[in-house]
């Protein structure tokens, strides 16, 4: 991509969803954009998304869907430009779509459409290109900002870091934002993968292991419901989804959204059976029902998962209903339907979808995205303490924040 004049008025770093989207809007506004980023293949994370089909946005994102540290921060740009927005910028490029599970968008062709219509609109504002191109850091000028490269210095009024997070580094996820932002000593939220499996391990999961494959619709909490999100408070979420067994643990939509809301060394509680009382419908069924255990346990479960639950908790899966005290079926009952267990670990960055954490928002206007301590310096995306759950929101954010940056760019 071509190498053009030295000065902008304004550099983006991160050619993602976030940067391109900034890029364009400002560039729309007449302002001179520069596009930077390190990679040789354009926004590949846009790319892989949503299955090759990009989950490109919900059309019920509030600000509610999503975490952060300030949780109100996102509703200005959220506000500002919403999932109807985008949709109709999609819509005039003729991007064939469709709803797939709770308001989540996809291409009904690919991902490379989106990426077409973001690279588009900023060729249509005049954006200049550098890739791949490696920023080694920012400095502060009397007048402005000097973007250092390792193909030379570029001056600049204002820079826009869109760099991403530390998810899916095999894509090439750096800490560069992270990095610049200390430089000019802002804050950041401790980062941690999130929209990641959860492992577990030890003896007490051992009769788990063989469950790989399993897949069945839970419901999932963690936190408690008076925490606010502040730090040292557990947030509390809780969800509704499918769950599925992995070798190393749990995985499923169920149990990426809630580990946006878990905390190391604290309990997640599954619900395997959220439309059962299991104890008060194994207590009412003793006199009538003289089946195993392990066979009406199966009539709700997989049947090898229903083995493994009352392996798990001492019950031989042949033992008759009938002779089982009340009281041991409500222990039965609460580790079906109130089943705590505390995850070892997670998957990590390789496997986690977006990053938790980042450049704190109490550091950034909610209206402009710039830092008000350093003007001119701006953040968005996954590289600030804003995490969308699973399902387009984490898109939406990058579109929101990038257009509210764009337009805000003086």
């Amino acid at each position: 991509m071509g190498r053009m004049a030295r000065r902008y008025d304004v550099v983006v770093i991160g050619a993602g969803a976030a940067g391109m989207m900034c890029a364009a809007v400002a560039a729309r506004r007449g302002k001179r954009v520069l596009l930077v980023d390190h990679a040789a293949k354009l926004a590949e994370k846009i790319r892989i998304s949503g299955g090759g089909r990009c989950n490109f946005t919900n059309i019920n994102a509030g600000w509610q869907n999503f975490v952060s540290e300030n949780p109100h921060f996102c509703r200005s740009a959220l506000s500002r430009y919403t999932a109807q927005d985008f949709l109709t910028l999609v819509k005039k490029y003729r991007i064939a779509h469709h709803e797939k599970h709770r308001g989540q968008l996809f291409c009904d062709d690919s991902s490379e459409q989106i990426i077409r219509m973001l690279k588009d609109e900023c060729d249509a504002g005049g954006v200049q290109w550098r890739m791949p191109c490696k920023v080694t850091g920012v400095e502060q000028l009397s007048e402005g900002f000097v973007v250092g490269t390792d193909d030379g210095p570029i001056e600049t009024g204002n820079v826009v870091v869109a760099t991403g997070g530390l998810s899916i580094p095999k894509i090439g996820a750096t800490d560069l934002g992270y990095r610049i932002a200390k430089s000019f000593g802002l804050g950041i939220v401790e980062t941690r993968p999130g929209l990641v499996p959860l492992t577990f391990d030890g003896p007490s999961w051992q009769p788990f292991v063989p469950l790989a494959g399993i897949a069945l619709e839970v419901e999932v909490e963690t936190g408690s419901k008076k925490g606010k999100g502040a730090k040292g408070e557990a947030r509390y979420g809780h969800f509704r989804e499918d769950l599925l067994f992995t070798h190393r643990g749990l995985s499923g939509p169920a149990i990426l959204q809630i580990s946006s809301y878990w905390q190391p060394g604290t309990p997640i509680v599954l619900n395997l059976l959220p439309e059962l009382d299991v104890a008060e419908e194994l207590i009412a069924s003793k006199t009538s029902v003289k089946k195993q255990l392990g066979n009406v346990l199966s009539q709700w479960l997989p049947a090898r998962l229903a083995e493994g639950l009352l392996v798990a908790n001492g019950f031989a899966p042949d033992a008759r209903l009938p002779d089982m005290a009340d009281a041991r079926l409500r222990k039965l009952g609460d580790a079906i339907n109130r089943w705590a267990i505390v995850p070892t670990g997670s998957e990590g960055y390789k496997k986690a979808e977006v990053t938790l954490g980042g450049v704190d928002t109490r550091e950034l206007s909610q209206q402009t995205m710039m830092a008000t301590k350093v003007p001119g310096l701006y953040f968005i995306g996954e590289t600030v303490d804003v995490t969308g759950w699973l399902g387009g929101y984490n898109f939406q954010w990058a579109w929101a924040s990038g257009y509210v940056a764009g337009s805000s760019i003086e």
